[in-house]
C-alpha cells in the first residue's frame, strides 16, 4: 500500500504528538503498568514532608529520663522567737509569724518608749522645723510604718509556708521523668505555672522592699536632722564668739550660755 507525501507526513506529526505530549508510558506494550515519572516525583516530596514532621513530632514527645539533676531546694523559714520577759514585746512574736495587723500595732507601741502629756504640753509651744517638732515627726513616721514591716513581715512567712505544697508539686513534675508529664503541652504549662509562681514570689518581696525603703527614709531622716543640728550649733557658737570676746583682756566676764 503506497502512501503519498501528504499522508505520510500527518502520521509522523501524529506519532510525535503521541510520544511527547504524555508524560507517562507502558512497560512491555500496551495495557501494561504505566509509569508517571512527574506522579512518582511528587509522591516522594510528599513521603519525605510526613517523615520529617513525624521526627518533629517524635522528638517533641521525647522526655528526659533524668531530671532531678536540675532540682533545688527550698529553704524554710523559721519562725521567729521574740524573748518577752515583762510584757515589753507582746504581740510582736503574732507580728512575725502571722498576717496580724493588730498584734504589729500592738507590739511596736509595747517595744518603744511613748510621747507621754507633758511632752505633749511642751511640744504644742514649738514652731514647726525645729529640732524638737523633727524629732516628732521622725517619730511619728516611724510609727507609722514599723507596724506595717513587721506585718509584711508576718504575712511573707504566712505565704511562704501555704505556697509550700504547690511548689512541691510544681518542682515534682519538672522533674518527672515519665510519659504523663513530658508532652509538649504539658512542659509548656509547667513552664507557665513556674512564671507564675516566680511572680508571686516577686510580688511579696516588692512589699518587703517597700518596708525597707521606709526605714531607709526614716533612718535618713534621723541622720539629716542630726547633721543639720550641728550646722546650727556651729553657727550658734559662732555668733555667741562674735558678741561676747574671750579674749585675755575680757576674761573677767562669765559666758553664762556657752555651747561647747
Amino acid at each position: 500500500m503506497k502512501f503519498t507525501r501528504k499522508r505520510k507526513w500527518l502520521i509522523g506529526a501524529g506519532a510525535a504528538l503521541l510520544f511527547t505530549a504524555a508524560p507517562s508510558f507502558a512497560f512491555f506494550g500496551v495495557g501494561d503498568i504505566v509509569f508517571d515519572p512527574t506522579s512518582y516525583a511528587q509522591l516522594v516530596s510528599q513521603l519525605t514532608t510526613l517523615e520529617s514532621q513525624y521526627k518533629m513530632l517524635q522528638n517533641n514527645l521525647t522526655h528526659f529520663s533524668w531530671k532531678q539533676q536540675w532540682q533545688t531546694t527550698l529553704t524554710a523559714l523559721k519562725n521567729a522567737n521574740v524573748a518577752n520577759m515583762f510584757g515589753e514585746t507582746a504581740g510582736i512574736n503574732i507580728a512575725l509569724n502571722t498576717n496580724s495587723p493588730s498584734a504589729s500595732l500592738t507590739g511596736w507601741k509595747s517595744a518603744t518608749v511613748s510621747v507621754n502629756s507633758n511632752a505633749n504640753t511642751y511640744l504644742a509651744g514649738q514652731p514647726v522645723g525645729n529640732d524638737r517638732m523633727s524629732q516628732l515627726a521622725m517619730v511619728e513616721m516611724s510609727d507609722s510604718v514599723s507596724p506595717d514591716c513587721l506585718t509584711a513581715i508576718g504575712q511573707y512567712r504566712t505565704t511562704r509556708s501555704q505556697n509550700t505544697t504547690a511548689n512541691s508539686t510544681l518542682a515534682a513534675q519538672e522533674v518527672d521523668g515519665t510519659d504523663t508529664t513530658n508532652t509538649e503541652v504539658e512542659q509548656l504549662n509547667l513552664l507557665n505555672a513556674a512564671e507564675s509562681q516566680k511572680m508571686t514570689e516577686t510580688q511579696s518581696q516588692g512589699g518587703l522592699q517597700t518596708c525597707l525603703a521606709a526605714q531607709m527614709t526614716v533612718a535618713n531622716m534621723q541622720q539629716r536632722n542630726a547633721a543639720a543640728q550641728d550646722l546650727n550649733t556651729a553657727a550658734f557658737v559662732q555668733q555667741q564668739r562674735a558678741a561676747n570676746d574671750v579674749s585675755a583682756a575680757n576674761e573677767g566676764s562669765t559666758w553664762q550660755n556657752y555651747i561647747p
